[in-house]
Parts: structure tokens; C-alpha cells; sequence
């Protein structure tokens, strides 16, 4: 469990550091999603669901007090249900852990996280005119003078699958090496 909690609190953490560090460097790549989808997965019982939400929640607001924005912005309406999703799907994957059932899950959660999230920016910015027409612009291009909304999602998605792997092989390294073999 310590080694599952560490590497949640440490993908977490990732996100604020990588946006200090290097901003402009592949916005969006952050294990974050992967953190609250394996985080639920495999710490046991209630800390599976709280800590991971708990973690989404710290690093909010140590990035919003970072950017000068409002400690609990608006903008968690949007975020807290995409990774509730991911921690849900994490939970419901417990006893089935296996690479390709966490990676399924994981795209899955990506993808609810990218549409809810942008669908949410196209209902609250007066910039995106509130019709089909402004809602795939939100999913695609996004606004003017930004990058393009699909390339925060192509990041988001290679960092999620990356480090759901990751934390699997992980994981999966440290149970084989508790569990002696039998002969």
C-alpha cells in the first residue's frame, strides 16, 4: 500500500512541478488521470476512492494559487466529475488489473475527462457561440490564438496511458516480489 499511496502522491505532484518547470513543454502530459484511475485500483478499501480525489483537489489548488486564480475555481465543476469517472473505473477493476483491462479503462476515463471538460469551457466562456458548430470547436480547434484543443488531449491521453502502465508494471513488480514462488 505505502509504494501505491507514494506513487500517487508523486504522479500528483508531477502536474505542478511539470507546469513550474517546463509550461510549454507538452501541455496537459500529466499521470494525474492514471494516479486516480490506479490509485482507486489498488489501495484497498475507502482510501482507494478518497485519496485520489483528495490528491486531484490539493493539486488544484496549489496550481490555481500558482496562476493567481481563485483557490476553488469554477473550473473543478468540470474537472472532479472526469476523474470521479477515473476513480470509479479504477474501483470497478479491482480483481481484473491485468494491462489491458487498466489501459481500456483508462482511455475510456481520458475520454469522458476531454469531453466533459471541454464541453464545459464551450457552456462557460461567452468566446464559443452555443451551437453544435461552437461545441465541436471547443472539442477540436478551441479558440483563437491557443493551441488547439485536440493536442491537449493527445498529451493528456499519451501521459495517462504511459503512466497507467507504468504504475501497473510497477505494481506488478513489487507483488511478484512479495509472493514468493512456489516450487
Amino acid at each position: 500500500m505505502s509504494v501505491a499511496l507514494l506513487l500517487l502522491l508523486l504522479g500528483t505532484f508531477f502536474r505542478v512541478i511539470r507546469v513550474e518547470v517546463a509550461p510549454e513543454v507538452l501541455p496537459n502530459f500529466s499521470p494525474l488521470m492514471a494516479s486516480a484511475l490506479c490509485g482507486a485500483l489498488f489501495l484497498p478499501g475507502l482510501i482507494g476512492l478518497v485519496v485520489p480525489v483528495m490528491a486531484l483537489v490539493l493539486s488544484d489548488v496549489v496550481l490555481n494559487a500558482h496562476y493567481g486564480a481563485p483557490i476553488f475555481s469554477p473550473q473543478l465543476l468540470w474537472t472532479l466529475p472526469g476523474y470521479l469517472v477515473a476513480v470509479a473505473i479504477g474501483w470497478s477493476l479491482r480483481g481484473r488489473s491485468g494491462l489491458g483491462a487498466v489501459l481500456g479503462g483508462t482511455f475510456a476515463a481520458s475520454v469522458f475527462f476531454y469531453v466533459v471538460t471541454n464541453t464545459g469551457s464551450w457552456l462557460g466562456l461567452p468566446s464559443y457561440t452555443q451551437t453544435f458548430s461552437g461545441w465541436v470547436q471547443a472539442l477540436t480547434v478551441g479558440l483563437p490564438g491557443y493551441p488547439p484543443t485536440w493536442t491537449f488531449f493527445r498529451n493528456s491521453l499519451a501521459g495517462d496511458l504511459l503512466f497507467a502502465a507504468l504504475f501497473v508494471v510497477i505494481e506488478r513488480s513489487l507483488l511478484q516480489r512479495r509472493v514468493p514462488s512456489v516450487a
